[in-house]
């Protein structure tokens, strides 16, 4: 008469799980689940992925029972071992999406800064170019040296051949025209419309 497998020893349920009895794995879940659930929960704080972490410990006994060498430990010690390790391995998983998922956002969140903002520039690059042709030359040849040139207005006075107070006088007469022509844009926010 054979023994009930509530009787037999854990070595020798994995023998029978070695060969394909599910009864014996059954009773091998029975004896261990509760401490392999209890740890994986306590590591991954998170009951359903505990389930996860049995169910992958349970099925991976089932297809490698040789792996178990009754020699070196029990049995709970060995799928505790199995339940640490798969546990750890999903935490380091999980944080290093984490944090490729977090670097991959940052990456993407100033790439579309920096389009956004080369876009801009470009919009109001063009728009001021066009305003600043629609200048007087006099007021226009004066903005641009003192602006666009890096020139004091004593320097552009000299280039000019014009008094310091006629070239101040057309620079500021220039600029109200620009401001006046770039108010009506959205460009005019930049001027602190």
């Amino acid at each position: 008469m054979a023994r009930p497998l509530t009787d037999a020893s854990d070595a020798s349920l994995v023998v029978s799980i070695g060969r394909w009895h599910d009864d014996a794995l059954a009773e091998v879940f029975r004896r261990h689940a509760g401490a392999v659930f209890a740890l994986a929960r306590r590591v991954l704080g998170d009951a359903g992925r505990a389930e996860e972490i049995v169910q992958e410990v349970f099925v991976r006994l089932w297809n490698q029972p040789e792996r178990f060498d009754p020699e070196r430990g029990s049995l709970r010690s060995f799928l505790l071992a199995q339940t640490h390790g798969r546990s750890v391995d999903v935490l380091r998983s999980d944080g290093a999406r984490k944090e490729r998922e977090a670097r991959d956002a940052r990456s993407a969140a100033e790439a579309g800064y920096d389009l956004e903002h080369e876009v801009w520039d470009l919009a109001v690059a063009d728009r001021v170019r066009e305003a600043v042709l629609t200048l007087p030359e006099d007021e226009r040849r004066a903005i641009e040296l003192a602006y666009f040139g890096g020139r004091t207005y004593r320097e552009v006075a000299a280039l000019l051949g014009a008094p310091e107070g006629t070239v101040k006088s057309r620079i500021r007469s220039g600029l109200k025209r620009l401001r006046a022509s770039l108010v009506d844009t959205t460009v005019g926010a930049a001027w602190g419309d």
